[in-house]
């Protein structure tokens, strides 16, 4: 329930911003609506980016660890 009440909020949220920057309803619906599909998207992308930036990581770390320190 939690969810679906933040998302209702979000979306009313977007439309009422849009609306005062165009005072046009149709844009400002329009914006509304697209807007939560658009971020999502770039929600996964940054995500998975930095998903990837851990495992770079941590593989840099065993690679460390089992590479053998050079005595000299």
């Amino acid at each position: 329930m939690k969810t679906v009440t933040y998302g209702l909020m979000h979306l009313v949220v977007a439309v009422a911003v849009a609306f005062a920057l165009t005072r046009n309803l149709k844009a400002a619906l329009a914006i509304g609506l697209l807007e939560p599909f658009i971020q999502t998207i770039a929600y996964t992308i940054h995500e998975k980016v930095w998903q990837r930036l851990r495992l770079r990581r941590a593989q840099e770390c065993e690679n460390v660890a089992v590479t053998p320190a050079l005595t000299t």
